[in-house]
């Protein structure tokens, strides 16, 4: 993908931005994608693992030198333990706006001051850079409707596919059974992922029925 050096929360939170479709601008607020984009990112290096269904730091020195993956690392460590589904959400706010400035500091999106009945500052985001963020659209849509084979793609690039299919970033056309076997891939290199995954994903789609119903 042209935007390889950038995260799986980042490329998440890019994902939930369809230009063609502005009115669907609404899922770039939502946080818990983005948190379990993140979430994921830190077990595949490692750093976050599974113990029982706890969320469980692998030691507490380690950084990866990505201020939003190092905040959410931080957070857990200070936090009392809970399982992977409750940090999809647990002050999910927190990792959303981390992730979007660093964004607008790389120059995917752009900063809009603004004041709320006209006394309370608040900022806005918007896409900077369209034509990247539907070049990631077109690629991660390819991965989730093929015709690459499964086994050909990169567990990163499967891991985002699977969770942008569970926030309903790509509507309802996904086969069940192509994105049964990318989360499979996603969590073939590292131990206890693919259940990691699998927990993330159910808390995504269930928040993505919330979001769609109220």
């Amino acid at each position: 993908m042209p935007n390889g050096p950038l995260t799986l929360p980042a490329r998440l939170c890019l994902l939930a931005w369809d230009a063609a479709r502005p009115a669907a601008g609404s899922a770039a607020h939502r946080p818990g994608p983005v948190r379990a984009g993140a979430l994921v990112e830190l077990a595949r290096r490692g750093l976050l693992t599974d113990d029982d269904g706890i969320v469980t730091p692998a030691d507490l020195d380690t950084s990866t030198g990505d201020a939003v993956l190092d905040g959410l690392l931080e957070l857990v460590r200070e936090s009392c333990p809970h399982p992977w589904r409750t940090w999809v959400t647990l002050r999910a706010r927190v990792t959303l706006d981390a992730v979007r400035e660093q964004l607008v500091a790389e120059g995917y999106l752009r900063a809009e001051k603004r004041r709320v009945l006209g006394v309370f500052p608040s900022v806005e985001y918007a896409l900077e850079r369209p034509a990247a963020v539907e070049v990631l659209r077109e690629e991660t849509r390819q991965v989730l409707r093929g015709p690459l084979p499964v086994a050909e793609i990169s567990e990163r690039d499967a891991a985002l596919a699977v969770l942008a299919a569970a926030a309903g970033l790509f509507g309802e056309s996904t086969p069940g059974r192509r994105v049964g076997e990318l989360a499979e891939r996603a969590g073939a290199a590292t131990p206890g992922l693919r259940g990691i995954v699998r927990e993330l994903t159910s808390a995504v789609t269930a928040g993505a029925a919330v979001a769609t119903s109220s």
